[in-house]
């Protein structure tokens, strides 16, 4: 599923005016983009601590590898005001419910077939910049797709205030995940929080300082 190039055009143009505010008129650091493969599939699977994520997560990405796309799913409340749902839309997020929605369960599978996907494995912001608990979801999503999981840690972000200059923030891409011993256990709701313990484990790491190799740079 690859977007057209006309969107990949503007989405990549949307992450460089991004990019301006954020690590020229701001201190947005960017560690370990080499952890990010250049194709797909790929999963990111970061905290989520700001509304702002869902903006410089995209830059962070998409500066290393332009004219492709970040896909994200979304809480479909963001896609009720018309003008809103276009430029989401455009940026390629897609509305999810809050219960279990199969449609958008079926595009993520499909996307994880070969594109990039970013995702919240806590499924809530936590603007006190603690970790919560991962969603066994997104254990079940990783088992059924096996995508490179590339852990991901945002810091600072959650005191941001717009459009102030000079504030600092960073963003740590770990060493993708192993979970082949993981695959090879029974598709059960045990293994997929296995899964899941181990990618919010690997995000607890790099919020601390340890973890994951975060490599240069």
């Amino acid at each position: 599923m690859k977007a057209p190039l006309l969107q990949r055009c503007w989405v990549t143009f949307s992450v460089y005016v991004v990019g301006f505010y954020a690590s020229i008129l701001n201190r947005f650091i960017i560690i370990g983009s080499t952890n990010i493969p250049s194709c797909g599939p790929v999963l990111i699977a970061s905290n989520h601590i700001s509304a702002y994520d869902t903006i410089f997560l995209p830059w962070a990405v998409i500066r290393y590898n332009p004219l492709q796309m970040l896909w994200a799913p979304a809480k479909e409340e963001l896609f009720e005001n018309l003008f809103l749902r276009l430029i989401y839309t455009s940026w390629g997020a897609f509305p999810v419910r809050r219960k279990r929605d199969v449609r958008a369960g079926r595009k993520m599978n499909d996307l994880l077939l070969d594109q990039k996907v970013m995702l919240f494995p806590e499924g809530t912001r936590h603007k006190d910049g603690q970790l919560g608990s991962g969603n066994r979801g997104v254990g079940k999503i990783i088992y059924d797709t096996r995508p490179t999981v590339v852990p991901t840690a945002l810091i600072g972000l959650n005191s941001w205030k717009f459009p102030r200059i000079g504030q600092g923030a960073s963003i740590k891409f770990g060493t993708p995940l192993d979970f082949s011993d993981l695959f090879a256990l029974e598709d059960c709701k045990e293994t997929h929080l296995l899964i899941v313990d181990r990618v919010m484990q690997a995000i607890a790491g790099l919020l601390t300082g340890g973890g994951a190799d975060c490599g240069r740079k």
